[in-house]
């Protein structure tokens, strides 16, 4: 027998999926604002480099800022890991990707920097 339903939260057979068959969407307002601070988030590392504006340091410093500013505006405008219900497993796999990848670089540093074989 057919499911005679139509409320809006049963629309998709009850599994409160939109429209497009994922969990989340965002507006068009939300890509353009989140495409426009990447674009800028992108430029500003550029035009830095490119002018030397600034030390060698600074530069480095900005550019790895910028890089993260870019994540998280990812994270947000186009992965939507705010919109995230309960639970968070999302949320939960990407922070302990995040530990697992900074161990790994912290590792690699710390044995690269302190190998009494290699000096």
């Amino acid at each position: 027998m057919a499911n005679r339903n139509t409320s809006p939260s049963n629309a998709h057979g009850g599994h409160g999926h939109d429209a497009h068959g994922g969990g989340h969407s965002g507006s068009l307002k939300s890509y353009v604002i989140g495409f426009l601070l990447s674009i800028v988030l992108t430029i500003i590392p550029l035009v830095v480099v490119m002018n030397d504006m600034f030390s060698k340091q600074v530069n480095t410093v900005i550019i790895l800022v910028m890089a993260i500013l870019q994540f998280a505006v990812q994270l947000l405008f186009f992965m939507h890991i705010r919109d995230e219900e309960k639970p968070r497993f999302n949320l939960i796999a990407l922070i302990f990707g995040l530990v697992i990848m900074l161990t790994i670089v912290a590792g690699s540093i710390w044995i690269m920097t302190y190998n009494a074989v290699a000096s």
